[in-house]
């Protein structure tokens, strides 16, 4: 028994956390947006923000002390005290939409895009979860993703051990070693088709009613029912009137455009063959998996 366990807990931390929410999706998706739209639901607590720090806090969890291998975490990392400590970072840091810290069992939204790489990690840990998948055009995620590096202000890993060109920024996949002085805009093809099979290898391990997928258009376009609907389907209630037009999110670099990735059509479409058969298999698993009203 962990004497510091919040009240209602059986014995820890971890045993505190009822059917978690996770959004998992490939960097710059539209994954901020969903998280604050989606934060807003009664009875839903998080930490306001993404979990970076909170997570690779915790040395074991730390690419640093994995010799620099990924973000990935997988079952066989879910094991051992840094587990209990993990979950006793996420419960002290939880606010509901009003701000109120929380108290007893608690339902968590979590989104941080490195934990398209964790999915087994969080499922051996919480195996109640339910995983909200978001998809959004391939050629628009990439726009953005460039962009992003191009900004500085996604350096997730700036002196990341034997990589040169830009300071690495988003997601450390597996293998990033072979992208080493190549084009920025392969990077970000390869970064984006890595994480997208990895993270649909997860999922497609789970039980089909514990992960529900959303498109980045729908929610754009019907906010309101999209939202609404894709509450329902994980079990949370819904009580808010959306606009038509969602604000900007907090992740926001420069104002969004549908069509904003045909600024740099050429190169977008120079990568398109890297990204083709994961970007196939990403969007028939999206479809298959919708919780939004059809388009």
């Amino acid at each position: 028994m962990n004497p510091d366990a919040p009240a209602g807990a059986a014995s820890s931390f971890q045993d505190v956390f009822e059917r978690p929410v996770f959004i998992v999706s490939t960097p710059r998706s539209g994954s901020t947006l969903l998280f604050e739209t989606l934060a807003q639901a009664p009875g839903l607590y998080s930490i306001w923000g993404e979990s970076h720090g909170l997570i690779e806090g915790i040395p074991a969890f730390l690419p640093a002390m994995r010799q620099w291998a990924s973000n990935r975490l997988t079952t066989e990392d879910a094991t051992g005290p840094a587990v209990e400590q993990l979950a006793a970072n996420f419960y002290r840091a939880l606010r509901d939409r009003e701000g109120r810290p929380a108290s007893g069992r608690v339902r968590m939204l979590e989104k941080t895009p490195k934990n398209s790489l964790r999915v087994g990690f969080f499922d051996a840990i919480w195996p109640d979860a339910e995983f909200i998948y978001l998809y959004r055009d391939v050629r628009q995620t990439l726009s953005s993703m460039i962009e992003a590096w191009r900004s500085g202000g996604f350096r997730t890993y700036p002196m990341l051990p034997g990589w040169s060109g830009l300071p690495w920024s988003l997601v450390l996949v597996p293998g990033w070693q072979q992208l080493n002085g190549r084009p920025l805009h392969e990077i970000v093809a390869h970064q984006w088709a890595t994480t997208t099979n990895l993270l649909l290898d997860d999922l497609e391990l789970l039980p089909a009613t514990r992960v529900h997928a959303i498109d980045y258009a729908a929610l754009i376009a019907r906010p309101q029912a999209t939202a609404s609907a894709l509450a329902g389907s994980a079990g949370l209630e819904w009580d808010r009137e959306l606009s038509q037009n969602l604000p900007f999110s907090r992740a926001t670099v420069s104002r969004p455009q549908d069509d904003k990735w045909r600024l740099i059509e050429p190169v977008i479409q120079s990568v398109l063959p890297i990204v083709q058969q994961a970007d196939d298999r990403a969007r028939a698993f999206a479809q298959g998996r919708r919780a939004a009203p059809a388009d």
